[in-house]
């Protein structure tokens, strides 16, 4: 009633705590509202306390009414997750590995403890912002409490500060851990090392490591899903002679048999030369051939070409000779239409000359 609208006309704060107070009552009063509160907190833009990080109804009752019922306590803090980002290389990846990362992790100041003062938990004396308690009193409706600022709800502070941590009561050290990679790891597969985040403050529980693989694209080497692709360049002579070539895989080389006539874009498949599967097994892995033309070529290379160019007719060539009948065609339509134009624009000169 305090914080009515009827007895604070035109007052936005008293109706903003009325609001509050409406909110928290219609929650606690309310078994169904109160369990769904535990369980997912506020639902929709009503939400009076969305950046308060009150995380259940116990919690936010506690806020509420904690100074009338004398409750209120000391939380302890959960510790940070951490993001790392490991980049490796594509065989790494496709074959498998282990990979050590080290970074600088926040972990309690051994000199003191975690307490951030001279002499550890010791050096510690009772906050005399808050009287010891972690939380102050708030003006209003039911003398709700929050956090004290200066101990940071911990109701105690250093007597002198520690010198190594400067009061902080964690400090930087370098960290190392070993990653397993699986074989077939993609881009965005994420590990989570269990504790290896931050630690947490006051007793609370470490956050965890999420350990992000990149994997780096490799010139030739391509996959899609399960299946992995290499693009081969050939000559204009591997191409159309075929033969032996050694094409580059996961772990080493192999050599592949060419055949004869060779076109650019053509498959092959090797077995068993592919990604590792859990089963042991290996995929395949698929070969593309492109046939590179030189982009310099000088004087002697000029004239074989030219020679080549000569002797080569277009039986060795279907699709180009395919392609050649269709732009034949197509031209001599063109004539035909042209010389038809070409007729009828003289027999209408002469018609009008006539007349």
């Amino acid at each position: 009633m305090q914080y009515h609208p009827d007895r604070n006309p035109d007052d936005a704060i008293a109706e903003e705590r009325f609001k509050e107070v409406s909110t928290a009552y219609a929650v606690l009063s309310d078994v169904d509202k109160r369990t769904q509160f535990d369980r997912f907190g506020f639902m929709g833009d009503a939400n009076p306390f969305s950046g308060a990080n009150v995380a259940s109804a116990t919690d936010f009752f506690d806020a509420m009414f904690g100074d009338l019922l004398g409750l209120g306590r000391k939380r302890n803090a959960a510790g940070r997750d951490l993001r790392y980002t490991l980049e490796i290389e594509f065989e790494e990846a496709m074959l498998g590995s282990k990979k050590t990362i080290a970074f600088e992790r926040a972990e309690d100041c051994g000199a003191c403890r975690g307490t951030g003062a001279e002499g550890g938990a010791a050096g510690l004396a009772p906050c005399g912002h808050c009287h010891g308690e972690g939380k102050l009193k708030q003006k209003g409706l039911l003398g709700t409490r929050r956090e004290c600022v200066v101990c940071a709800g911990t109701g105690e502070v250093p007597r002198i500060r520690c010198k190594t941590c400067e009061g902080a009561g964690m400090v930087d050290r370098r960290r190392e851990f070993d990653v397993s990679i699986p074989p077939g790891t993609a881009t965005g597969s994420t590990q989570r090392l269990a504790g290896e985040g931050s630690p947490g403050r006051r007793g609370g529980p470490a956050g965890d490591l999420h350990v992000v693989v990149r994997v780096k694209p490799h010139p030739f080497f391509t996959r899609e899903g399960d299946v992995l692709s290499i693009e081969v360049p050939l000559t204009i002579s591997e191409a159309t002679l075929g033969g032996e070539i050694d094409v580059p895989v996961l772990d080493g080389t192999v050599r592949m048999k060419l055949p004869p006539g060779t076109q650019s874009g053509s498959v092959f498949r090797l077995r068993g030369k592919g990604i590792p599967r859990p089963t042991g097994a290996r995929g395949d892995l698929h070969v593309r051939t492109i046939i590179e033309t030189p982009v310099t070529v000088d004087a002697e290379g000029q004239a074989l070409l030219s020679r080549l160019a000569s002797v080569l007719d277009d039986a060795a060539m279907p699709r180009r000779r395919a392609l050649r009948d269709i732009v034949e065609a197509r031209l001599a339509a063109a004539a035909v239409r042209e010389a038809a134009e070409d007729a009828a624009a003289q027999a209408s000169a002469a018609r009008g000359s006539r007349g």
